[in-house]
């Protein structure tokens, strides 16, 4: 568990370093575009679990969340981004930056559940998707309670 934790952090780490060449403004915006990308594809996947289960529209969404979940994002949570910025808003708490050990093992955490939802994706399970999907979205929430202003 400490070595997860460990890697997280140093993927934050050096991902914080690549921040420095986007202005923090931007680190907002794209940030928020990969989430809002896979929110999209989670909704995608809801509808399908919920309604007729399409395995292919399933298994592309979950395919694209994991994507995003493994690209790196921790690079857009550099200096200056913890708070608003002109007309570009942020919904990230300070507490976000004072608890890097806990984001660290938050985000390791999505990656996983994440990358599980992929491969349970892949086998067009309908009822395995749904418990894959139930975890990603509690990893979502797990963080979105903790670091996300309303």
């Amino acid at each position: 568990m400490k070595k997860s934790i460990l890697l997280g952090a140093l993927a934050l780490s050096i991902a914080t370093t690549a921040a420095a060449q986007v202005k923090p403004e931007d680190q907002i915006k794209f940030r928020q575009a990969g989430y809002s990308f896979m929110s999209w594809n989670m909704g995608k996947i809801k509808a399908n679990v919920e309604g007729e289960f399409n395995a292919q529209q399933v298994e592309a969404a979950a395919n694209a969340i994991a994507a995003i979940a493994a690209s790196g994002m921790g690079a857009l949570y550099g200096p200056g981004t913890e708070k608003d910025i002109g007309n570009v808003k942020t919904r990230v708490k300070p507490e976000f930056f004072q608890n890097m050990e806990d984001v660290g093992k938050l985000a390791t955490d999505f990656n996983a559940a994440a990358a599980n939802l992929a491969k349970v994706a892949a086998s067009g399970d309908k009822a395995a998707v749904q418990q894959a999907f139930g975890e990603t979205g509690a990893t979502c929430k797990a963080c979105h309670d903790k670091y996300r202003m309303d």
